[in-house]
C-alpha cells in the first residue's frame, strides 16, 4: 500500500482497506463494551443475592442475641457495625453509579458508553486529584481500615482477606503499569477508560463489600462457637431409652454432656435424686463420656436430678452444673398414634405412620383403616382413598390381660398444586434464548412434605405475536424453537397447560401446573 506511483484504482483499493480495517476495530469496540455491560449485569445480579443472604444471616443473629445477650449480643453489635459501614459506603459507589447513567436513555445500551469524561472530570484536575477524586480515596481507606478496627485480633486471614481486596497501591498508592511507570491507584484505575468499564469496576468493588461482610460475619459468629468447645460452656443432657416409666420400673438412662465420646467423661460426680444424695457405683456409673444412672423410677410424677460434674482442665477442677428431670407415668390405657410427616394424610401419596402402644410389643399391636398396611413393627403406610377423613383404630392387649381399642382421626387432603419449572427455576425466569432452547420444562411441589418424583409428557409455548405451539414431551420441539427464533429480546415467552404427572402413580391426577415465564434476555 505505500512506495510507488499507485493508479487511481490501486488508491480506491488502498482507501476501502483503511475503512475496512476502521470497522473491525470499531466492531471489536462494541463488543468489548457489551462484554462489559454484561458482566455489570451479572455482579449487580450477584450482588443482590448476597445481600439478601447477608441480611438473614444478620436477622438470625439478632435471633440468638435475644435469646442469649452474654453469648452472642457484643458478637451482633459488631455485626451491625460491619452492616453499618458496608451499607454506607456500598450506597456511596451506588450514588456515583447513577450520576453517571443520568442522560443515557437505555442503561443496557452499553456501546454508547464509551467515553470517559464523566469519571475523567469528577476525579481529577489536570494532574492532581478533585475533591470527589479525594473523597473517593477516602471512602475507599477508611471502610477497610475500619472494618479490619473490628475484627479481633485472632482473625488475622480475614484482615488480611479485607485488606488484600481493598488494596490502593504500594506504601506511596501507586501502581504500576505495563511500561514501568508508576501511577496513582485511582489514575491506574479509573482515569480515561470507557464509562461501562468504569460502572463495571464500581459494582465489582460494590461485590467486595458485600463478600467482606459475609466473610467478617461468618468468621465472627465461627469465632464464637469454637470458643463454646471449652468446658466451661458445656450443658448437661439427659439419655434415657424412654420418655416415661412404670411405677416401680428401674430407671436406665445417663447423663452426659453436650459431646459423648471418652474424652469427656467426668472425673467425679455430686448428683441428688429429689434431694437424695446419690452414691458412685450403687447409684450411676462412669460410662460412655458421662454417667449413667441406676436407680429405680419411682412413683408416678416428675423426679429430678441435680448436682454437678467436675472435670479436671489445665490443672483445675471445673464444675459443670447438672439440673435435668424425667417423669414416670402409670400404665397406660390408650394407644399412641401418630402421623410421621404431619396431622394429616395425602391422597395420592405413601404416607408413613408410627402405630403404637406403650406397654405393648409391636407385634401384639394391630391396627385397621381403609388403605393402611403394615410394613415393619410399628411402620404403616396410608395411602388414602376417597372422602375428607379416615378412622384409624389400633387394638392391643397389655401384659395384665387388658384390651384396649383407639380410634383416630386424620384428614385427607389432595396433594397441593405444582409450579412448573424451566431449568430447575420456577415463577418468572430470566435466560438467554439458546439456554431455553435447550432447557427442560419440569414440575415442582414446592415446600411439600414429600419428595415425589413428577414429569411432564406435554405442554403450550407461546411467544409474544406468534401463534401457540402444543409440544409433546419436555424440551422445545422444532416448531416451538423456530417460533423463539422469532422473539425479540425482553419478551416474556409463556410455557403453560403443563400436563404432569407422579411417574409412579400416574393414575393420580394432580391439579393445573402454574405456569412459567420466561424473560429472554438477548
Amino acid at each position: 500500500m505505500a512506495g510507488g506511483k499507485a493508479t487511481p484504482r490501486q488508491k480506491m483499493i488502498n482507501l476501502m482497506y483503511l475503512i475496512f480495517i476502521a470497522m473491525l476495530a470499531l466492531n471489536m469496540s462494541k463488543e468489548v463494551l457489551a462484554a462489559f455491560g454484561l458482566m455489570n449485569e451479572k455482579m449487580e445480579a450477584s450482588n443482590v443475592k448476597t445481600s439478601e443472604t447477608n441480611t438473614a444471616f444478620l436477622g438470625n443473629l439478632e435471633t440468638k442475641a435475644n435469646e442469649n445477650k452474654e453469648k452472642y449480643g457484643p458478637l451482633y453489635q459488631d455485626a451491625i457495625k460491619i452492616k453499618q459501614l458496608s451499607e454506607s459506603y456500598y450506597d456511596y459507589l451506588e450514588d456515583i453509579k447513577n450520576n453517571m447513567m443520568e442522560g443515557i436513555e437505555d442503561p443496557k445500551d452499553y456501546v454508547v458508553m464509551d467515553k470517559s469524561d464523566y469519571l475523567d472530570q469528577k476525579f481529577f484536575q489536570g494532574d492532581n486529584l478533585a475533591p470527589e477524586g479525594k473523597e473517593f480515596m477516602k471512602r475507599l481507606n477508611d471502610y477497610r481500615d475500619q472494618v479490619i478496627s473490628i475484627l479481633p485480633d485472632e482473625m488475622g486471614e480475614v484482615k488480611s482477606l479485607v485488606k488484600a481486596k481493598f488494596e490502593t497501591g504500594d506504601e506511596n498508592g501507586k501502581v504500576e503499569r505495563r511500561d514501568g511507570v508508576k501511577v496513582d491507584w485511582i489514575n491506574y484505575h479509573y482515569e480515561g477508560f470507557p464509562m461501562v468499564a468504569s460502572l463495571t469496576k464500581l459494582t465489582a468493588l460494590q461485590a467486595d463489600i458485600r463478600e467482606t461482610e459475609q466473610t467478617a460475619l461468618k468468621a465472627m459468629l465461627q469465632g464464637q462457637l469454637t470458643a463454646e468447645v471449652s468446658m466451661t460452656n458445656y450443658s448437661t443432657l439427659l439419655q434415657q431409652e424412654k420418655s416415661a416409666f412404670y411405677a416401680g420400673e428401674k430407671f436406665e438412662g445417663s447423663i452426659v454432656l453436650g459431646r459423648t465420646d471418652n474424652s469427656t467423661k467426668p472425673d467425679r460426680a455430686e448428683l441428688t435424686l429429689d434431694g437424695r444424695k446419690l452414691q458412685e457405683g450403687k447409684d450411676f456409673v462412669y460410662e460412655g463420656g458421662g454417667v449413667k444412672m441406676l436407680v429405680s423410677a419411682g412413683n408416678p410424677g416428675d423426679h429430678k436430678i441435680e448436682g454437678k460434674l467436675i472435670f479436671k482442665q489445665d490443672g483445675k477442677e471445673v464444675d459443670v452444673p447438672v439440673s435435668s428431670t424425667f417423669a414416670t407415668i402409670s400404665k397406660p390405657n390408650a394407644a399412641v398414634i401418630a402421623a410421621d410427616k404431619m396431622n394429616v394424610v395425602y391422597r395420592g401419596v405413601a404416607n408413613p405412620m408410627t402405630i403404637s402402644i406403650p406397654g405393648i410389643p409391636d407385634n401384639k399391636v394391630s391396627a385397621s383403616a381403609p388403605g393402611l398396611s403394615k410394613r415393619n413393627g410399628s411402620q404403616y403406610v396410608m395411602n388414602p382413598g376417597t372422602g375428607r377423613t379416615v378412622t384409624i383404630v389400633a387394638s392391643g392387649v397389655l401384659p395384665d390381660g387388658q384390651k384396649i381399642n383407639t380410634p383416630a382421626e386424620f384428614r385427607i387432603k389432595d396433594i397441593p398444586r405444582p409450579s412448573g419449572s424451566i431449568r430447575g427455576e420456577s415463577g418468572s425466569v430470566s435466560m438467554p434464548r439458546n439456554n431455553l432452547e435447550i432447557s427442560t420444562v419440569g414440575a415442582m411441589l414446592e415446600d411439600f412434605d414429600f419428595d415425589l418424583n413428577l414429569a411432564v409428557s406435554g405442554f403450550k409455548f407461546k411467544v409474544p405475536g406468534q401463534p401457540t405451539v402444543n409440544v409433546n414431551g419436555n424440551k422445545l420441539d422444532d416448531r416451538a424453537k423456530s417460533a423463539l427464533k422469532r422473539a425479540k429480546r425482553g419478551d416474556a415467552v409463556q410455557i403453560f397447560d403443563i400436563e404432569a404427572y407422579i411417574t409412579n402413580n400416574k393414575t393420580y391426577k394432580l391439579k393445573k401446573v402454574s405456569p412459567v415465564i420466561v424473560e429472554l434476555t438477548n
